[in-house]
């Protein structure tokens, strides 16, 4: 049961993720958009993508103070998730059988290891 000592902590590990995929869609918007590697990490996409990572970074270590390794750091492969739907929405990325049997997956095991809390 999700307590009011532990919703700060879940506020946090959700907010760390959302921000995690974030930077990875602002890497790859950086990536398209550059002709070679200096190039894009000079860009100002990917640049703003490291520092939504860092953001999720100091959430995600928030989130910690109060919330077990083994739930928060599974919870984290939800961004899995949310960047394959993004990348098929945006760039129009494959998304058949297998790629939603494998998220389907990844959504029960992080159900599975939420239910008891």
């Amino acid at each position: 049961m999700l307590t009011a000592v532990l919703l700060p902590s879940y506020a946090a590990l959700l907010a760390a993720i959302v921000l995690g995929v974030v930077g990875q869609l602002l890497f790859k918007s950086g990536a398209e958009r550059s002709s070679d590697a200096i190039r894009q990490f000079l860009d100002p996409l990917t640049i703003a993508g490291f520092a939504v990572y860092a953001v999720s970074a100091a959430l995600y270590v928030i989130c910690l103070r109060k919330l077990p390794l083994s739930i928060a750091f599974p919870s984290v492969s939800l961004s899995y998730v949310a960047v394959a739907v993004a990348g098929y929405f945006i760039w129009h990325e494959p998304m058949g059988l297998p790629r939603l049997s494998g998220i389907a997956l990844i959504v029960l095991g992080v159900a599975v290891l939420n239910a008891g809390r």
